[in-house]
């Protein structure tokens, strides 16, 4: 037992303190904070993320079909710590911010995610087993790369998701790219090749354990080795990931300008908008209720069972007849014509009894139109749009052979019991005709102008059973009164009582919203500065970020020329030589040492793998792709760079000449790095303002568009 006399007292602490880091931290945060509120102007697409910035600020919810909300609310937490109230128009680049807005505020924080990328480089390089001086020239390439400087300078997202004890630092690992994906969902190319790395790992850490004999000790030990690192690498960043969106979620609470998008009962669990609309609403629908009924089906435009006095023409396009009874649509605008009447088939009443009779799973019904008095009808005619559906229309007594059929079954898709009540907002239901077993469903064809470009709706036999299309819900609801026509006209044109809070899980929400995020489609146009990825590799293409209103200041995303060149150069001489190892070695020649070789696959598993998944995924992409596209995989092979030329001087190279002139060339080339930022420093800061013919000269590739006006 150890006595008081062998403690040391008083206790110390040594510490390390690598200057190296602490300076290239320094200059990070120099380049990227100095002068950051100029100008003093709306810059590129600070225009569209200021506009989720200003809902942020006002709880108004919205959705971002580019990716999920962790950069939006690390943008808002800027712009809340800097005073910012959201009200700011955010209509146009180049416009000026009044002098009371907090500019430093609202790009402070990508500022520090950027600045923060350069003493990281540092570190990974030295991770990855390369020496101080090739982590130096890592950190001094990230440091001096131009479109890295400039994408952080900005109220942007892609600074937000930089490279990024041993289970603390898998924890660390794993939050960062959670964060990564939180930022953007292309961040999840660089978490899949980080759980390839760690479970090739894994696999052998198991292989070097030395064992006489497999025991229970030892599953135990790789069954705890494998479930801690599921636990840091998958269970976390998921938590995390939710977690993003309980906050989004939990602040944007306020009724917004993308409710649309989201289903009626996520909409009536936000304050205003539709929850405003149905308070007071009755939750079971009955007998006599009067009710819109809204398509699941829509996703980036809401619409409405509707009808109105027009019939379908005689005879379409195309020469197939129709039953020229009144059109039934879906119509994406709220609208007195959207009201129908729950009937029972055995009574005569339009109105609620007391006490009401509730519609139920399996019941049957007629629906009623309650402007027109037009029972919905379907029948063994084609559709307008759909020639392999059936039409559905508000039934007109012809005189004709053609019989009414207009009872129609209500199944309940989402019920918790076979009896189940039809609720307002909750409940998803099929409306299942009776006669043909075909279900109401919205087609997604447009009709033309006699159908006044409204949706198509029919009533269709073969679709999947919980389809979308086929589901509808009561969207608003009120029990009727009125047993006139007359009387019922008035009634369906006043508003209704408007308090259903529908008992919403956030887990229902968080599904649905990942459901829009990643299905509802952006409109894409074509942009001026739009380009393909095999344009980034040699930066055919630039961005102009912003252009003074009168002078020739301007800023550009254009990356250093000279270290894009070396990085793609590096890239090339790391896959030759990875083939010529390989070959040596298959003929059973060992040019460098077993761990040298370990180094070098591991360099080349994390830079050019990183660089790989994160650059050939965006050939499968529809999205209008920019240059700021490709700078994560490109900072990967900044990484590589560095590697490649510690790994020639090391191995390659023999004699003192040899390494010097080695030493020398790389000097000169961050030399040559340094004065091409330099150069383009008044692109990537907005000053000082150069004349028409000094930006001409800085035209190097002929394909660039740098604006200029000659005095």
């Amino acid at each position: 037992m150890l006595g008081l006399s062998s403690l040391k007292f008083p206790p110390v602490v040594k510490t390390e303190i690598n200057l190296v880091l602490v300076l290239v931290t320094v200059l990070g945060f120099w380049t990227r904070l100095r002068n950051l509120s100029y100008p003093r102007a709306v810059v590129f697409d600070e225009v569209y993320y200021g506009q989720f910035v200003s809902l942020y600020m006002k709880r108004v919810f919205f959705v971002d079909e580019s990716g999920p909300p962790l950069g939006h609310m690390i943008l808002a937490f800027g712009a809340y710590l800097g005073g910012f109230d959201g009200n700011f128009p955010w209509n146009r680049i180049g416009a000026e911010y009044p002098s009371s807005m907090s500019v430093w505020g609202l790009r402070l924080l990508p500022a520090v995610c950027g600045a923060l990328c350069v003493p990281l480089a540092y570190l990974l390089q030295l991770e990855l087993g390369s020496s101080h001086y090739a982590a130096l020239g890592a950190s001094l390439l990230i440091l001096m790369e131009n479109s890295l400087i400039v994408q952080s300078r900005f109220m942007l997202l892609e600074s937000h998701s930089p490279l990024c004890s041993r289970y603390l630092w898998l924890i660390v690992a794993a939050s960062s790219c959670a964060g990564a994906v939180g930022v953007k969902y292309v961040g999840v190319f660089t978490y899949l090749l980080l759980l390839g790395i760690a479970s090739v790992h894994t696999w052998q850490l198991i292989g070097q354990r030395a064992v006489s004999h497999v025991s229970f000790t030892f599953f135990l030990e790789v069954f705890v080795e494998c479930g801690c690192r599921v636990v840091c690498l998958v269970v976390l960043p998921v938590l995390l990931y939710v977690f993003c969106f309980y906050v989004h979620l939990t602040v944007l609470r306020h009724s917004g300008p993308h409710d649309q998008l989201m289903s009626s009962a996520f909409q009536a669990s936000l304050e205003g908008g539709l929850s405003r609309i149905t308070r007071g609403q009755p939750l079971e629908v009955a007998y006599g209720s009067q009710v819109t009924l809204r398509s699941s089906a829509s996703q980036t435009i809401p619409c409405w069972l509707h009808s109105h006095k027009a019939n379908y023409p005689i005879r379409y396009e195309d020469g197939r007849g129709s039953s020229h009874q009144q059109q039934v649509t879906c119509y994406p605008f709220k609208d007195v014509n959207n009201w129908w009447i729950i009937k029972d088939p055995g009574r005569q009443e339009l109105v609620v009894n007391t006490p009401p009779r509730p519609v139920r799973h399996g019941d049957v019904i007629q629906l009623l139109h309650g402007m027109t008095s037009r029972f919905l009808n379907s029948h063994d005619v084609a559709a307008p749009m759909s020639p392999h559906a059936q039409e559905v229309s508000g039934y007109i007594d012809f005189n004709v052979s053609m019989v009414m059929q207009n009872l129609w079954r209500v199944d309940i898709s989402n019920r918790e019991a076979e009896s189940e009540v039809w609720k307002t907002i909750v409940s998803d239901v099929r409306l299942v005709h009776v006669n043909t077993s075909a279900a109401l469903k919205l087609s997604g064809g447009t009709l033309p102008e006699w159908g006044f470009g409204q949706l198509e709706v029919v009533a269709d036999r073969v679709s999947r059973a919980h389809h979308s299309s086929l589901v509808w819900n009561v969207e608003e609801h009120r029990y009727g009164t009125s047993h006139e026509q007359k009387e019922r006209e008035v009634e369906l044109h006043s508003p209704t009582h408007i308090d259903v809070h529908p008992n919403i899980s956030f887990l229902s929400k968080f599904i649905e919203l990942q459901r829009k995020m990643l299905t509802v489609k952006q409109e894409e146009s074509e942009h001026k500065y739009s380009s393909c990825p095999l344009e980034w590799i040699s930066m055919t293409t630039n961005i102009v970020y912003w252009l003074h209103h009168s002078t020739n200041a301007q800023i550009h995303l254009i990356g250093n020329l000279v270290s894009w060149g070396m990085a793609n150069l590096s890239l090339a001489a790391y896959q030759l030589l990875a083939l010529w190892y390989l070959l040596r070695r298959r003929r059973a020649i060992r040019d460098i040492t077993e761990a040298s070789w370990c180094q070098f696959q591991r360099v080349g598993v994390v830079c050019v793998g990183g660089w790989l998944v994160n650059f050939l995924p965006f050939f499968l992409m529809e999205n209008t792709l920019f240059l700021y596209h490709y700078l994560p995989a490109y900072t990967f092979l900044l990484q590589l760079l560095p590697a490649v030329l510690e790994h020639a001087h090391t191995h390659l190279l023999s004699g003192k000449s040899q390494h010097r002139a080695g030493c020398v060339s790389a000097f000169a080339g961050l030399c040559s790095v340094y004065l091409c930022y330099k150069s383009f420093s008044p692109l990537t800061y907005g000053s000082p303002e150069l004349s028409a013919n000094q930006l001409q000269a800085l035209r190097w590739q002929p394909s660039w568009d740098i604006l200029y006006r000659r005095p």
